[in-house]
């Protein structure tokens, strides 16, 4: 076994051991996830899988296919029990996400794919900022920490390293630091608040 194949094994246990403390937050109804970003999350990091696939992402893109999986799973548990304050920016952000989809569709193209979609994640999380912005509570931030982790692994996990196997990780891992970040000022101004 290779080095590689142990980051992309790594990076997969680190995935879903980030998730563990989410789903129980999520059963506990700590935590609410937002539907529309999570199920957005889901069909762009499977397109993304795919495309790492077919650009000899190897076992840096296992990351990608685990984490869609659980990402459609969550979307399942959040229509039901996450939060259901949708609005008309939340649909934008799901109509932009699956905008990203449908142009990777017409061009056929890997690179282009990569690109749409790492697009249409980040509007696939404005949702879920503007949620956590204003309950920042409502959010388990380790499950968006240990994703930062986990997408370095996987970036390191690569076997080719090219655009279309690295633009994606790099996008997400700017998109979840930067939500951890916003989340814990959004955090601690809020309780100096309450003080």
């Amino acid at each position: 076994m290779d080095y590689k194949t142990i980051l992309g094994s790594l990076a997969v246990g680190v995935s879903f051991a980030g998730y563990i403390p989410y789903l129980r937050d999520v059963f506990l109804r700590k935590t609410k996830p937002h539907s529309f970003s999570w199920l957005a999350w889901g069909i762009i990091e499977f397109i993304v899988f795919f495309a790492q696939l077919a650009k000899g992402g190897g076992s840096g893109a296992w990351i990608t296919g685990s984490s869609a999986g659980v990402c459609l799973f969550i979307a399942g548990i959040a229509f039901f029990r996450g939060d259901t304050q949708i609005n008309k920016l939340d649909y934008a952000s799901l109509g932009g996400s699956l905008l990203g989809i449908v142009l990777w569709r017409l061009t056929s193209n890997p690179l282009l794919a990569v690109i749409f979609v790492s697009i249409a994640d980040f509007l696939a999380f404005i949702p879920t900022f503007r949620k956590s912005y204003h309950h920042p509570e409502q959010e388990t931030v380790t499950e968006y920490a240990s994703s930062v982790l986990k997408w370095v692994l996987g970036l390191l996990a690569l076997r080719s390293f090219n655009l279309t196997t690295w633009l994606f990780p790099v996008s997400v891992m700017l998109t979840n630091g930067s939500f951890v970040i916003m989340s814990l000022i959004r955090r601690r101004t809020l309780n100096k608040k309450l003080l």
